[in-house]
């Protein structure tokens, strides 16, 4: 267990310190240069502020000028600061007196700048800042010569789990390493994703897949160096691994259900991004494909999230799966008095005027038979976009073949009943209900 004494005799050695500096003069005046400089760099950070962000609108947005002078003025307050402090800090020289605290302060803030400069150019802001803090107390540990105490005294804070030993300083080690090393791998796997989805080399399903795998591989590496340097044994983990795929099996079955049939669409390249599918009622253009959903969005732009588990047991249309080519079809009734061939021709002209309507293969409008009230037709006609919809190229179609009927003079008939009425003679020898007996 912690030794509870010798943290206390570390505290009251570090107090007995603080108390000696204090009577010092010279140490006194140092720490006064030093607040006075953190309150005047206070007061007046807005103007450099202000007068950077008033350069930076100088340059193109992306420019590297504008994204330094971004990162400037976030950092108004210590190179303020620093300036001021190495101006004090030549004074000191200059007139004789030691200057530890000051130079210490100076060093302190140049690393401070410096880790935050680096650390700026991340595109992850909260795994940038924990990179910063954890460097950034590393360098004020060994600038102010605490870093090897420190690091004595978190060995020496421990406890024993089982037969493992671990310690205070084992557990700081994983923490860092475990910021750090997630920080550089998800920087790199951006990095690699982004590459992969600008090769044309590869189709999107497998850029998807070979995206996925990438992430999965960087991160499991990330895992195994975290443990490695944390001094835990990897074999302890066997037992672990055995009950969570136990867990796995009853508990996630639907998750890795949807993880593996995701996997399969990435492989089989049935279902890919951009591919025109319909599934159950939702029909629309698959926007992207998941672990463990594919975004389908539909003319409307809703955006479905189906699970892939869904795409494999179910039935799917993919309008686009081997050509994008779709056959429509469209209904039209012509009067009896038409002449149908004529009628045939006009409907296949107006089609042809449609700019989505492919010329190869050809409209085609067949007569289908005799109807109530009309002859039935059908036009068919191909399109190669079915992502930019089906039914309003239909009705560009239905349009134009309306507008030329009117200019030819062809009816559309609708359905119509004749009613006849027939007159009954008075005088005619109708039974009455008396003769009937009634």
């Amino acid at each position: 267990m912690m030794d509870a004494e010798r943290i206390r005799e570390f505290l009251d050695r570090g107090w007995e310190q603080v108390i000696a500096l204090g009577s010092d003069v010279n140490i006194l005046s140092q720490l006064l240069a030093v607040v006075g400089g953190l309150v005047f760099a206070y007061f007046t950070r807005r103007r450099l502020q202000v007068a950077l962000t008033s350069l930076r609108g100088r340059f193109p947005d992306r420019s590297p000028f504008a994204k330094t002078l971004e990162i400037l003025a976030g950092l108004s307050l210590p190179l303020i600061w620093l300036a001021i402090e190495f101006a004090i800090l030549a004074i000191f020289q200059g007139v004789g007196p030691q200057s530890h605290i000051i130079s210490a302060i100076c060093s302190l803030l140049v690393a401070w700048v410096v880790i935050n400069v680096v650390t700026s150019l991340a595109e992850n802001k909260i795994w940038a800042r924990l990179v910063a803090f954890c460097a950034w107390t590393v360098a004020a540990l060994n600038i102010l010569g605490l870093l090897t105490p420190t690091l004595e005294f978190l060995e020496d804070l421990a406890f024993n789990l089982g037969e493992t030993r671990i310690s205070m300083l084992g557990i700081a080690k994983a923490l860092v390493a475990g910021i750090i090393v997630f920080w550089i791998t998800f920087g790199l796997s951006r990095f690699l994703e982004a590459r992969i989805h600008k090769s044309r080399a590869l189709t999107p399903a497998v850029q998807v897949l070979t995206a996925k795998l990438v992430r999965v591989g960087l991160i499991s590496m990330a895992v195994l160096i975290i443990l490695s340097n944390s001094g835990i044994n990897i074999t302890a983990f066997a037992v672990f691994s055995g009950a969570l795929g136990v867990g796995i099996g009853f508990g996630l079955q639907k998750i890795v259900s949807n993880l593996i049939s995701g996997i399969i669409l990435l492989l089989d390249r049935s279902i890919k991004p951009g591919d025109v599918i319909e599934v159950g009622q939702t029909y629309g253009r698959v926007n992207t494909m998941g672990a463990r959903y594919a975004s389908v969005i539909t003319r409307d732009a809703m955006e479905f999230l189906i699970p892939n588990e869904d795409l494999i047991t179910q039935q799917v249309i993919n309008w686009s799966y081997s050509s994008k080519n779709v056959r429509l079809r469209a209904p039209i009734g012509v009067s009896y008095d038409t002449d149908i061939p004529k009628a045939l021709k006009l409907i296949e002209g107006a089609a042809q005027e449609i700019p989505r309507v492919l010329s190869n293969p050809a409209p085609k409008c067949l007569m289908r038979g005799f109807g109530d009230s009309a002859i039935d037709l059908e036009l068919r006609f191909w399109i190669a976009d079915p992502e930019d919809g089906c039914r309003n190229v239909t009705s560009e179609v239905l349009v134009g073949v309306w507008e030329l009927f009117k200019k030819e003079g062809i009816n559309v008939p609708f359905p119509q009943r004749d009613i006849r009425v027939e007159m009954v003679n008075p005088n005619s020898s109708v039974p009455s209900d008396k003769e009937d007996g009634k």
